[in-house]
């Protein structure tokens, strides 16, 4: 705790008790004394007490009254001498009748009081009692208000010092109050991110939160790129290089910390899963803000990417389609070790989540409603029911309101969204003289721009339709292959659906003109 706090309470408390001495004051009944000291009516009044008293020297008894504290402390406590008596009492002219004598050996002076007088002998019982009572509280709330602070300090001096042994390259000191971060522990660019990210964690699970914190507030923000279903996601800049913010508002903190933890994962990081950057909340003047910072990839999200792009050639194509393979194949897969791992299902994937990166392959974004297994307890961490995503992209068992037992069902229902997403991506595609389709959103064909869950059931589960594939792709053994993965991967069965990595060698093939077995 600050001197300066303890000074402040020090002070609080005198005042306080100051007031409680007054208190006590007003509220003590005035009496009449008589007196012999200067008086014209022989009398006064005091708050106090009267007193009565005599010495040796003039053998003189006086009477009068007692107009402060201090006096009352001396006439009424001291102790009797064979110079000095003296008495006090606290009734409307109970001193007139008061006598006293000096002490011998064979008589006290109390001894001289006249018994058929009532006398009563005021300290400071009633004053004490009264300010006990009004100080006591204020003493407790002082203490409460003391211990609070130094537990309080105590805790973050607890967690500055663990924070450092858990990272000896972090060091606090030598920086600008609004930081105190070393400069050099600070990535300087968005390439040093993952570099350091394995520097601090030696596993890809995100940079220290300090350091994270630190980025997010030098973050500038520019125009909204988009808005999706938790938050909008604006164009940002730190250090020169654009990022992508994503924004939550404190009533989705849920999902903004799920995806936090999901992009934090140990050794997560992969080049076709977007890149996270750091996490924040910040308070703008109104209301908190939540923010999530990744990279940022100019070309915005597969599905505005299609619609605006002329065609795709073969190799467009495949880069795109084994990119998307290869991001899914990660995070399905488990990765055994000390600090491996988990596999993980996407739970909403589909061409608006999928981001276009500037060398034409892309990337998986949005994970706030993965879940993850924990393959020791052979258990996953389901954020909500299991009827969730996009209700175009959900899978038959999904729309059938079954809820899947098993992580496994979760992977599959990630294969069938995966199929129509390459779908997507196959009809943008122009081959050997045969332009490319206008781009559509799958099951166009049969439902509105946004679908009923019962609309959905009705084409997928009781037609059993699926997404028209041209005749024209037969022409070409490119093309006529991908139908044919496309299809493996929207069956209605989940247990024949082909497992992510599967559906990556398989695309691979194509991509190197080998035989595709499928």
């Amino acid at each position: 705790m600050k001197i300066h706090d303890g000074l402040l309470l020090i002070v609080a408390i005198v005042i306080l008790s100051s007031l409680a001495s007054n208190e006590a004051r007003r509220l003590s009944k005035r009496v009449t004394c008589h007196s012999t000291l200067n008086t014209a009516d022989a009398t006064c009044e005091t708050e106090f007490a009267c007193f009565t008293y005599v010495m040796s020297i003039r053998k003189k008894q006086y009477h009068g009254c007692i107009d402060s504290d201090l006096y009352r402390l001396f006439m009424c406590n001291v102790t009797p001498t064979s110079t000095f008596v003296s008495k006090c009492c606290h009734e409307d002219m109970c001193n007139k009748n008061l006598t006293l004598s000096l002490p011998t050996s064979d008589s006290s002076p109390r001894d001289d009081i006249d018994n058929k007088e009532k006398v009563i002998y005021v300290g400071y019982g009633r004053t004490v009692i009264i300010a006990l009572c009004i100080s006591a509280p204020v003493c407790l709330i002082t203490l409460t208000i003391m211990l609070y602070i130094y537990l309080r300090d105590r805790r973050l001096s607890i967690l500055h010092k663990s924070l450092i042994e858990s990272d000896p390259e972090f060091v606090v000191g030598k920086l600008p109050e609004s930081s105190r971060l070393m400069d050099a522990n600070i990535p300087q660019s968005l390439k040093d991110v993952a570099r350091l990210e394995q520097t601090y964690s030696g596993s890809g699970s995100g940079l220290p939160l300090l350091i994270q914190r630190t980025i997010a507030r030098q973050v500038i923000l520019h125009d909204c790129i988009g808005k999706g279903r938790y938050g909008e996601v604006y164009r940002g800049t730190w250090r020169g290089e654009d990022v992508a913010v994503k924004i939550f508002s404190t009533r989705d903190e849920c999902s903004w910390r799920r995806e936090t933890e999901m992009y934090q994962t140990v050794m997560l990081r992969h080049e076709h899963i977007l890149g996270f950057i750091a996490a924040d909340n910040k308070d703008n003047g109104t209301w908190t803000q939540l923010w999530l910072v990744t990279d940022f990839h100019k070309k915005g999200s597969l599905c505005d990417y299609l619609t605006s792009v002329p065609e795709l050639s073969i190799d467009g194509m495949l880069d795109m389609v084994i990119s998307i393979a290869s991001g899914l194949t990660h995070l399905h897969m488990e990765v055994h070790g000390t600090r491996g791992k988990p596999a993980i299902a996407h739970r909403d994937l589909k061409s608006r989540n999928i981001l276009v990166k500037n060398n034409g392959t892309c990337c998986i974004a949005d994970l706030g409603l993965a879940v993850c297994y924990d393959a020791c307890n052979d258990s996953f961490d389901l954020p909500s029911g299991s009827r969730v995503g996009t209700k175009r992209y959900m899978a038959p068992e999904l729309l059938d309101n079954t809820e899947p037992k098993t992580f496994h069902e979760y992977k599959k229902i990630d294969i069938y969204a995966m199929g129509l997403v390459l779908w997507e991506i196959a009809r943008r595609c122009a081959f050997a003289g045969h332009p490319s389709e206008d781009y559509q959103l799958p099951y166009f064909e049969k439902v509105q721009a946004d679908p009923s869950i019962e609309e959905m059931k009705e084409t997928v589960c009781v037609e059993k339709f699926r997404p028209t594939i041209s005749k024209t792709w037969d022409t070409n053994e490119i093309m006529k292959s991908m139908g044919k993965i496309i299809q493996e991967c929207w069956y209605e069965s989940s247990a024949a659906r082909l497992p992510a990595l599967r559906v990556k060698k398989s695309l691979i093939a194509l991509k190197r003109n080998d035989p595709v077995d499928v």
